[in-house]
């Protein structure tokens, strides 16, 4: 029992540390001197010129009426219940994405037959931007979580699936001649040698997805919800609540970026050849 606590203390220690340490990494790699040259000055200009009538305040709302509005709209309008449907939709569509697009990437740049078969179709859907699925998309799925799940899945589907493929496709074949004088046999080969090449393309590859899928989180709000942030948009837009839109705007750029951070920190922690680089 004791040995047991002692391993539980353990554990909670090192999760404690990581966490730590991935929040110090990203205010300190966010919050520098060079980087705050340049966002102090915007922020004193955006804050002074509407009050000075440079700008109206009606179009450009200062800083501290932005932050006025953020805390209203936490505490009377249900902003967290906004964040959390967003995610919510989000987080499905983007797990589906991954879920689906490594290992098909991974297929396709391990072999090259399903690579003919499969390659060919793919390049010729991928150049459709995603915005154009929205209205079949709503025709076949309806309005509501489905269709939002998938349009989210789609914006992140892509740049996942190339980028695995190409860094799989891409694997030194010295590696692999090495692998399989070995012995080593093909699931070994995608395990062992093909997806640890691939990890970078892959974390590259969600990064972007992580964009596009926001991207496409935002449109699905718009075109076919009664809640989340991109709701929260249309909503403050029609009611000229630009302060309202603007929180809007900065809780989903906020959200990009933290998930982007969090791919960094992964990254740093698997990924051995960018170790002593600068993320």
């Amino acid at each position: 029992m004791g040995r047991q606590m002692t391993y539980e203390t353990r554990g909670l220690n090192l999760v404690a540390r990581e966490i730590g340490l991935f929040f110090r990494g990203v205010v300190g790699n966010t919050l520098t001197a060079e980087s705050l040259t340049i966002f102090l000055p915007l922020l004193i200009l955006w804050e002074v010129l509407p009050r000075l009538n440079v700008v109206p305040a009606a179009l450009l709302p200062p800083p501290s009426v932005v932050a006025m509005a953020f805390g209203d709209l936490a505490a009377n309008h249900d902003l967290g219940a906004h964040v959390a449907a967003s995610m919510l939709r989000f987080g499905l569509g983007f797990a589906l994405a991954v879920v689906i697009a490594v290992p098909i990437g991974t297929l396709m740049g391990w072999n090259q037959f399903l690579r003919r078969h499969t390659l060919p179709l793919l390049q010729i859907l991928a150049p459709i931007p995603p915005p154009a699925w929205v209205p079949i998309t709503i025709i076949l799925l309806g309005i509501g979580l489905p269709m939002q799940v998938f349009l989210v899945f789609l914006g992140a589907f892509y740049p996942v699936l190339f980028n695995t493929y190409q860094g799989v496709k891409d694997t030194d074949p010295r590696y692999v001649a090495s692998a399989r004088a070995f012995g080593a046999s093909e699931l070994t080969l995608i395990t062992r040698v093909y997806l640890p090449h691939a990890l970078g393309f892959v974390v590259m590859g969600i990064k972007l997805g992580i964009a596009l899928g926001l991207v496409m989180l935002v449109i699905s709000e718009m075109v076919g919800a009664h809640s989340g942030l991109g709701w929260l948009l249309v909503e403050s837009k029609d009611f000229f609540r630009i302060d309202r839109m603007m929180v809007a705007m900065l809780v989903l750029g906020f959200t990009g970026w933290f998930l982007i951070e969090i791919m960094k920190y992964i990254e740093a922690k698997v990924a051995v050849w960018k170790v002593g680089r600068q993320a």
